[in-house]
């Protein structure tokens, strides 16, 4: 099973069946937490929704449209983070994320968006990486930044979040103007 060892203490790796309940349980421990900027919450209400959500993911893994995979300190599930539709024709893709609100404070999105940004470069040969964040969400900007993306600009009423439109922060990186001296 594919899997990213980022640390002594980090894993990134694809999930299977058998973490529908674990994911399940964490969303639901998360759930006014992870609302506030993820649409796709209120949708996840039983076990068969992370089913659902966890072949999804395998089967676009699978076709090489996106890489999905958990975020493991220590054995646990602490979070998402992958690519969304990985555009081949241009060699570009967005990377989104999330992480129990327990988890959050110790580094972890970092060195996980870090070392997906250097999969996204090194070994699937990705041009163009970005990141979106509603503009408010000061917590994912701050990854954003600190994996060395930079602040591209807004795009404003980028997405219907809960009865309202949400403008959002562009990040970029190129692989251009990446080097693995960002992973540190």
């Amino acid at each position: 099973m594919f899997r990213i060892p980022v640390d002594k203490s980090l894993d990134l790796a694809l999930l299977e069946v058998r973490h529908a309940s674990t994911l399940f349980a964490l969303v639901e421990e998360n759930r006014e937490h992870l609302r506030r900027y993820l649409p796709w919450v209120d949708a996840t209400r039983t076990v068969n929704d992370s089913i659902a959500y966890i072949n999804a993911t395998l089967e676009q893994f699978a076709r090489s449209q996106s890489v999905n995979v958990g975020i493991f300190t220590q054995g646990m599930l602490a979070g998402i983070c992958g690519y969304h539709v990985i555009d081949w024709a241009n060699r570009r893709t967005a990377l989104g994320y999330w992480l129990a609100a327990s988890f959050q404070g110790r580094g972890l999105m970092t060195r996980s968006v870090r070392a997906l940004t250097a999969h996204g470069f090194s070994s699937l040969g990705l041009h163009r990486l970005e990141i979106r964040a509603a503009l408010e969400n000061k917590r994912s900007r701050q990854v954003a930044e600190r994996a060395g993306y930079r602040f591209e600009g807004i795009c404003r009423g980028a997405e219907w979040l809960h009865e309202r439109y949400v403008d959002h922060a562009v990040y970029g990186l190129l692989s251009t103007d990446w080097t693995p001296s960002l992973l540190t």
